[in-house]
């Protein structure tokens, strides 16, 4: 899977996948259950680079003891909104508005993308942020897919 950048506005960036083949409805199904399950995990703030704790330790995690006061001292991070999944040939794209959360929210959706583009549906580029050509992005505001459906 190809990956590119393109121009980012964290509160306002598009994500394209490009797929191998014009995905069926149950791989579409799969792809936004990728991006609602990373939207709701950003959402609750769980891209917050501030507290990395077990990150930090390193692998020997066996009875560390983890300070509940560090998380109240962080600033919050989550993401605000998502739009919906949009599918076009090939192609499907949704638009996030990534608030506050970090960037590691990104290598978390790469890796996430990468391995579900290995086991389940091929996917030959994604790019994030940025037009793309072939699908002009609309110039309407996008709405939280978040708050329209109570999720």
């Amino acid at each position: 899977m190809q990956i590119q950048f393109r121009e980012f506005d964290p509160f306002d960036v598009w994500i394209w996948l490009e797929f191998e083949i014009t995905p069926s409805e149950r791989e579409k199904q799969y792809v936004e259950e990728v991006f609602d399950s990373w939207f709701l995990l950003g959402k609750l703030g769980g891209f917050n680079a501030e507290n990395l704790q077990v990150q930090e330790v390193g692998l020997e995690i066996s009875y560390m003891r983890y300070e509940e006061g560090s998380v109240a001292q962080s600033l919050m991070a989550p993401m605000h909104n998502m739009g919906d999944i949009e599918y076009e040939g090939i192609w499907a794209r949704c638009w996030f508005d990534l608030g506050t959360s970090d960037a590691i929210a990104l290598d978390v959706l790469i890796n996430a993308l990468n391995q579900f583009s290995q086991d389940y549906v091929s996917i030959t580029r994604l790019i994030i942020g940025g037009q793309n050509e072939d699908w002009p992005i609309p110039d309407t505001s996008r709405q939280s897919t978040f708050s329209q459906d109570g999720r």
